[in-house]
């Protein structure tokens, strides 16, 4: 008798970015991003969001601790064998660091074995001259609280010259540094398009692209209104680039590209 090889139990952990997260499911993500991910499971109930608080170091227990904690138990409760990450952000710092970091903590390990690839859309692998510059005290528009909270730990963390010591000291997968033990592949948001009247630009709230239109006055020419593409493109490997792959070649902001917009989450759950 010919036995087959048993199917894997595949899982989705969608984590969020920078901020104290209660309901990222509905406040971060939403509920038709995640739903339309999920389909790419052959059992769309294995899937987490994790909710914690990355308005702390990536180190903190109050953050990986929190992470690592909700991922070990989505993979005992669940038996997880091929956990898919999706990450945002600056939440792909904190999946790095446990990758990066295996005797850190006695969870880890399982953690990394369990884990088949990280889906991280619009990493600051690099961090942000954003972050530079709330530290250093410069005036935004209170439109931009949602998106930076100011004068966090975690905007702390995400200096350009911090993380390019955290990078260099602490974790891996950038330049002149050990690999990931696993894939870690960058989606990467080029532009933000604001204009009034393009419809594209109401995508995920029109309110939302004003404010990173303002940001990008900080930024490269290439960047999603938060980061620069350097910085999300700065560990593991590019998957692609938002106008590469998206519906009407339309680029993703820091914003879209944690919502169903342009065909994101069509092309993230057909590579599950």
């Amino acid at each position: 008798m010919i036995s087959l090889p048993a199917m894997a139990n595949k899982g989705i952990a969608f984590v969020h970015g920078t901020g104290s997260q209660t309901d990222a499911y509905n406040d971060y993500w939403t509920g038709d991003f995640v739903n339309s991910v999920k389909q790419g499971l052959n059992n769309q109930s294995l899937y987490t969001v994790v909710n914690c608080d990355f308005d702390q170091f990536m180190w903190d227990e109050k953050a990986v601790g929190c992470l690592a904690a909700q991922l070990t138990t989505f993979i005992n409760n669940k038996n997880i064998d091929e956990m898919i990450i999706i990450t945002h952000s600056n939440g792909g710092n904190v999946i790095r660091w446990i990758m990066s970091n295996p005797t850190y903590d006695s969870r880890y390990p399982a953690i990394v074995t369990a884990t088949d690839k990280v889906i991280a859309i619009a990493p600051s692998s690099l961090g942000t001259p954003l972050a530079d510059a709330v530290h250093q005290g410069n005036a935004f528009e209170s439109s931009l609280g949602w998106l930076l909270g100011y004068g966090s730990d975690a905007v702390k963390q995400q200096q350009v010259g911090w993380m390019a010591y955290y990078n260099q000291n602490f974790l891996y997968g950038t330049s002149g540094r050990p690999a990931l033990p696993k894939t870690f592949k960058a989606i990467v948001g080029s532009d933000v398009d604001s204009a009034f009247w393009d419809g594209d630009s109401y995508c995920a709230g029109y309110q939302y692209q004003v404010a990173l239109e303002t940001t990008q006055n900080w930024l490269d020419s290439c960047s999603d209104g938060f980061l620069n593409c350097s910085s999300q493109s700065g560990a593991g490997s590019t998957w692609f680039v938002d106008k590469q792959r998206t519906k009407g070649g339309e680029p993703l902001s820091h914003q879209q590209s944690r919502r169903d917009c342009f065909n994101l989450d069509v092309i993230i759950r057909n590579d599950i």
